[in-house]
């Protein structure tokens, strides 16, 4: 049904991520997780790193771990500027395991490590994992 769907563009300085027609979207913002459907409100909202759930117009599920970044809605167009983004399908798992592993042996540590950057570093590499299994 064409009038429960919206466009929507995933863009980030490399790529075009993205490109089509989609039922729903789930994002990570800022403030916390928003769900977008056809005939939304015009919005704005900056993004954290986090998974990005959408359904194609099709109904067929698709996964993103995307990162900082914008997301505006209006008249039924969406767009997402985001730093990076990887689908389910470019997550190297092996990759995000060892980051994983690296993050939680400087976090056990703590001293002389820039905490935070640990602490990003584990949640992209088990948001990686999340997505990758599903």
């Amino acid at each position: 049904m064409a009038d429960q769907n919206y466009t929507l563009d995933i863009m980030t300085p490399m790529k075009s991520a993205f490109k089509g027609d989609v039922r729903t979207l789930i994002a990570r913002g800022t403030d916390g997780y928003f769900g977008v459907l056809a005939n939304h409100a015009p919005m704005l909202a900056a993004l954290d790193f986090g998974p990005l759930h959408l359904r194609t117009a099709e109904g067929a599920d698709k996964w993103f771990a995307v990162s900082n970044g914008f997301f505006e809605v209006r008249g039924n167009k969406a767009a997402l500027l985001v730093e990076t983004c990887e689908s389910k399908e470019e997550i190297d798992v092996e990759r995000a395991r060892k980051a994983k592993e690296r993050a939680e042996e400087r976090l056990k540590k703590r001293e002389s490590i820039d905490v935070k950057r640990a602490e990003a570093a584990l949640l992209r590499a088990i948001t990686r994992l999340s997505i990758a299994s599903r």
